[in-house]
């Protein structure tokens, strides 16, 4: 079977501009016309090349300005390239900017019939499927509702909604697998697995590493515009990671105190942090027993993790969770307030909480304390910080596995 999706030297340039460029029609009599002309042409991407067999997943990863972006756009019909070619097999839906062409002053209904025949449906076969779309996006007690009375989550997921039931051969995903709470989430994402089931060809864009790693066949590693690898996830995953963490330390002043107090790495949202951001965790610590900052301790020693949060307006009865895992995400330890029967009480302003393990009993090595809060009902996260704090356990001795217990060993010995 032929590729579903082929890219062959791909390239793409734009213009760059004078930043006093003149903005309007007046000042471009009042001041020179020459700041009207680009500054210079540079290539957003340039020679890219690979293909994405039917039931495939591909992955893009890549920093901001890389070009990902662009490339599904190309990919999408939207723009047109300035070298290569792009060949598509079968029909095409894009998830690129969720709920682009939506008119707020028509209903949800309406805009479905209107964004349903956009991507390529008849309207009876709209029809047909208007009750699947609108069960998905959880919205039936507001489907003849205008649209601007919608809140920004509810039309991202109607827009997501009409996006997976085009039946596409190929579908082009740009970030938006985060769309509303976690429920949604893994209902979006048990769909893309049926899209794969049913042979499509899929090919994504995400700064959530961890789904790379789970749900692609390969991964595709863009920089400044140019392929620089492609092939297992998990290898691309690590030299990518290894080099925006090399790319960190580099330009980041050294700090001692303020590095250890801090305890973790810079966040970024869709990438390390997640959540609606109603309450925000504002400042995580690890803490040995002696209360003090630190990102390593000893098998079987104490441990605190402190955390700060923020919570502007009044949020009922919220879960704190703390999970410890390894590198490749093995979960060793998950506590939560709820888990531990806390009553938790209505939450406004500022303040503190904080876990205490009376002894941390893991094998040497490297692991990663994920902090979050979420709602009473773990419907969604308010703040979730994933691998962001890392912790090296200091081993008390050679020893395999994950858990070191304390223990002791008894002989009884019988008479001969």
């Amino acid at each position: 079977m032929p590729p579903a999706i082929v890219v062959e030297g791909l390239g793409k340039q734009f213009r760059r501009y004078h930043t006093d460029r003149p903005r309007t029609l007046k000042e471009v009599f009042v001041r020179r016309s020459y700041r009207l002309r680009a500054v210079e042409r540079f290539w957003g991407l340039h020679d890219v090349s690979f293909a994405v067999e039917p039931g495939e997943i591909a992955g893009i990863v890549g920093g901001n300005g890389a070009g990902k972006s662009t490339l599904l756009r190309l990919i999408g019909g939207v723009g047109r390239p300035d070298q290569g070619k792009v060949r598509i097999r079968g029909r095409i839906a894009a998830l690129l900017e969720l709920g682009t062409g939506f008119h707020p002053e028509l209903t949800a209904r309406e805009n479905i019939f209107i964004s349903g025949v956009i991507g390529g449906l008849t309207r009876r076969q709209v029809a047909q499927r208007l009750d699947s779309i609108v069960a998905f996006a959880e919205l039936e007690k507001f489907i003849d509702s205008p649209l601007r009375t919608f809140s920004t989550g509810m039309q991202l997921r109607l827009a997501f909604a009409i996006g997976v039931h085009t039946a596409p051969d190929v579908l082009l995903v740009d970030e938006v697998l985060a769309v509303g709470d976690l429920a949604f989430q893994k209902k979006c994402l048990e769909r893309i697995d049926q899209f794969k089931s049913e042979n499509s060809a899929i090919l994504m864009v995400s700064h959530d590493m961890g789904q790379i790693r789970k749900l692609c066949d390969k991964a595709l590693w863009l920089r400044r515009g140019r392929l620089v690898g492609q092939g297992d996830p998990d290898e691309i995953v690590d030299q990518y990671v290894a080099e925006m963490e090399t790319e960190t330390r580099r330009h980041t002043p050294i700090d001692w105190p303020a590095r250890i107090a801090a305890s973790g790495r810079e966040l970024r949202v869709r990438e390390n942090r997640f959540g609606s951001m109603e309450l925000e965790i504002a400042a995580v610590q690890i803490l040995d027993r002696h209360n003090r900052p630190v990102n390593e301790i000893r098998s079987g020693e104490p441990l605190c993790v402190e955390i700060a949060y923020s919570a502007p307006k009044r949020i009922e009865a919220p879960t704190f969770g703390v999970t410890i895992s390894t590198e490749d995400e093995q979960v060793c330890a998950d506590l939560s307030t709820a888990a531990a029967g806390i009553s938790m009480p209505v939450l406004h302003g500022e303040g503190r909480i904080t876990l205490h393990m009376e002894r941390l009993d893991l094998k040497g090595g490297l692991y990663y304390v994920d902090v979050g809060a979420y709602t009473k009902n773990w419907d969604y996260a308010y703040d979730y910080h994933w691998h962001t704090y890392p912790l090296t356990v200091l081993p008390t001795g050679n020893n395999k596995g994950v858990l070191h217990p304390p223990h002791h060993w008894q002989l009884d010995e019988r008479p001969q």
